[in-house]
């Protein structure tokens, strides 16, 4: 994966690891002069630095994402008690400091690698398991809930997906005539019309630990928020395949429509992320996008609608 400090975005913020010491010692002296070490990762909106054994910084790294730190050190406590899978424990939470503008958090380390780095063996397990946790999360009180930044109408994404479709039509990296089709049966779904619900919003490979192949924990929740339930059956095509699939649906207990516009939010994520981050940008998430997309499109191919 390419190092936390590559600049992806022209408008991210300058963080090493003096700046991490730094922080520390003004605001948490307790944990200055323990080891900082940089955390690789192919995440885009956050830094993330290893304090001592058991400890990780995490800074965001674009100036939008000031609300993400506080909704993780608010709300995970409270939902971690209800959740079958580990997630990350807020310890404290940073202020703005030496330069830095926006919040940042100290969280307890959990051990693992990422499911991309280190790919799920045991999928069928973990299809299983994730949708259980969907549908535990889903399950817990909204009330008072920040919204989703994936937890509206996926329609929102109308025009970046149409500019990915042309573009990567155009160059013969995509096939523009199928994609516009599932894309625009995705539009004429009935949208999601009862009470919001939690989703964590990115249940991506990069966000879901793995240790012996087996899935241990779900991480990053800068996108955690209320809304339509759709978007976090996205993994059924950014992570499961054609044969395990559906133990994840069965598992995540979602209706026919709210998997239907997951598969949307599939195909929307896997071809804007393919588009953006292509060429080098992020080779991890262009992958991780480009599989989302050739898995929607053979499914649709193959007649699968709901």
């Amino acid at each position: 994966m390419p190092p936390s400090t590559t600049k992806m975005h022209p408008d991210e913020l300058d963080i090493d690891a003096t700046l991490v010491e730094a922080l520390l010692c003004d605001q948490f002296p307790r944990w200055a002069g323990l080891p900082v070490t940089r955390v690789e990762s192919a995440g885009t909106d956050n830094a993330m630095y290893r304090l001592g054994d058991e400890m990780v910084v995490r800074l965001p790294r674009l100036p939008g994402g000031a609300h993400q730190v506080g909704i993780e050190q608010r709300w995970l406590p409270r939902l971690a008690p209800r959740l079958p899978l580990a997630v990350p424990a807020p310890l404290a939470m940073g202020e703005p400091g030496r330069g830095y503008a926006l919040p940042w958090g100290v969280y307890r380390w959990l051990d693992g690698d990422n499911a991309y780095d280190s790919p799920l063996t045991e999928l069928a397990e973990a299809a299983v398991e994730l949708g259980r946790f969907v549908a535990a999360l889903r399950r817990v009180d909204a009330t008072g809930g920040p919204v989703s930044w994936r937890g509206g109408p996926v329609a929102g994404n109308d025009e970046a997906v149409r500019a990915a479709i042309d573009d990567m039509g155009a160059d013969g990296t995509l096939d523009a005539v199928a994609a516009t089709a599932v894309w625009e049966d995705t539009l004429r779904l009935p949208q999601w019309d009862g009470p919001p619900v939690w989703l964590h919003g990115d249940l991506l490979p990069g966000n879901l630990l793995t240790a012996h192949g087996r899935l241990t924990a779900v991480i990053d929740f800068g996108g955690l928020g209320v809304g339509d339930p759709a978007a976090d059956v996205m993994a059924g095509w950014t992570l499961f395949d054609a044969e395990t699939r559906g133990l994840f649906r069965e598992a995540a207990d979602v209706d026919d429509l709210t998997w239907a516009r997951g598969r949307g939010w599939a195909l929307c994520f896997g071809l804007t992320a393919e588009h953006y981050y292509r060429g080098g940008k992020n080779p991890v998430l262009a992958a991780v996008g480009r599989r989302a997309v050739r898995e929607v499109l053979t499914e649709y191919a193959g007649g699968m609608r709901t």
